[in-house]
């Protein structure tokens, strides 16, 4: 079929009447079908079902320095969490801080911390007049909304397949001390699924901000989340780098295992140089006298250490990988030639990004819902909620069966033929 904006109005026509009966039928079947959030289905979350019997109540739970995880105590984590979750983020396991169930929570904490007390004696942020916080577009949209619930004026950052635009980034943080702040998921990003270049880490890392508070905040979520063995992206360990280029407390580097065994009842941590830990320290001891260490033994005794891990995340890959590869081929086979559309065909993580002809996101998005397949919100990947140019779509394929999930990416294609056909319909 040829491209819709060189098609005639008649023929044009033609193909909508054809298309909205094909949505009546699908209006008809009743579906009920979720491709709006990234999670693990339950074939993925039954890889870890052995956590439950990694420890019982004849479970030996004595640390190999004698920390007796039933009892209180170690604030930053027990040394064989460290050393797992260490090789995890390539990390020193002494650069690692274990924290409770959720990185997203830590990294609240983090901006609350510095909100109302300041990052290694600068002024609290809830002092300044403003706070500007920049952010890489499309981007993960519960990161803008902790730094919207604070009131932070976020400021959007193009990407590309190399990320971030650095001469952006380079020019507002050098020239404006208000910045505080650059959300990152560096490695198969949510939701385009690229990871950052090496140019683009190394120029992260000699970064020259303003203020002095300014701080990256690098979540690696799906560092290992890799779909092939064969071909994985690679990414500069940046507090490596950052310290290379003698800035060692630029970073602060946010993981946890909740996509790789139990969403909720994972383990969280944070990896960052000696001074911001200590600066971290001083507030953690006012609020915990230590997270969960008896979920952190149980996680390493389950992997035992990295390479049971890396094995672990290859026995997801097989189940989602075809999931992927299937989403891929109906966009493909239904939209390629046509000119609606294009999409990002990532490595790992959990997303692809989908960008629509300007102003068809959101009916498209809309389309589908009345059909029955819930999608992520339209604007959602911009702060805000607000795509300037109403175009991104997150799809997240891993929760549906493969037989749902063939319905409801060819439902999603047909929606888009549709919502992008009247578009130009009317603009002729």
């Amino acid at each position: 079929m040829k491209p819709y904006r060189e098609m005639s109005k008649e023929e044009l026509a033609s193909e909508i009447e054809q298309l909205r009966a094909e949505y009546r039928k699908y209006q008809g079947m009743e579906l009920n079908l979720n491709m709006s959030r990234g999670k693990p289905c339950k074939e993925q979350l039954d890889l870890s079902m052995g956590l439950m019997d990694a420890l019982n109540s004849d479970a030996d739970l004595m640390c190999e320095d004698g920390t007796d995880c039933r009892n209180y105590g170690v604030l930053t984590g027990i040394q064989e969490a460290k050393v797992l979750i260490g090789d995890m983020m390539e990390n020193n396991p002494d650069d690692i801080i274990i924290y409770g169930n959720s990185s997203l929570n830590v990294m609240y904490d983090t901006i609350a911390r510095a909100y109302t007390h300041g990052i290694m004696g600068n002024k609290p942020w809830c002092k300044l007049d403003k706070v500007k916080w920049l952010c890489p577009v499309p981007g993960y949209d519960r990161h803008f909304g902790i730094t919207e619930y604070f009131g932070f004026e976020m400021i959007p950052v193009p990407t590309d397949e190399n990320g971030p635009d650095m001469d952006m980034v380079e020019k507002l943080v050098s020239e404006d001390d208000a910045i505080k702040g650059i959300w990152c998921v560096p490695k198969y990003a949510n939701p385009s699924g690229i990871s950052y270049s090496d140019d683009v880490v190394r120029r992260f890392a000699r970064l020259k901000p303003a203020a002095k508070d300014f701080r990256i905040f690098w979540d690696n979520a799906y560092g290992i989340h890799h779909l092939y063995d064969d071909r994985q992206d690679y990414l500069i360990e940046i507090l490596a780098e950052c310290k290379r280029a003698g800035n060692p407390d630029l970073v602060y580097k946010f993981a946890s295992t909740s996509k790789i065994t139990f969403p909720g009842s994972g383990i969280a941590a944070m990896a960052t140089s000696p001074n911001n830990m200590a600066d971290i320290v001083k507030t953690m001891t006012r609020q915990t006298i230590g997270h969960d260490k008896v979920n952190q033994l149980r996680h390493v005794r389950f992997f035992g250490d990295i390479h049971g891990m890396v094995e672990h995340m290859r026995k997801h890959a097989d189940i989602i990988r075809p999931k992927f590869e299937m989403v891929e081929d109906i966009l493909q086979e239904n939209l390629g030639e046509l000119g609606v559309g294009s999409w990002t065909v990532p490595k790992g993580g959990y997303f692809i990004s989908f960008d629509a002809l300007e102003g068809c996101a959101k009916d498209i998005v809309a389309y589908c819902k009345k059909a029955g397949v819930e999608m992520t919100g339209a604007g959602a990947t911009w702060p805000y909620g607000k795509d300037p140019k109403d175009s991104n779509i997150r799809i997240a394929p891993t929760y549906p069966s493969l037989a749902d999930l063939k319905i409801a990416a060819t439902l999603f294609t047909l929606c888009t033929r549709l919502v992008s056909a009247q578009k130009i319909y009317e603009e002729m």
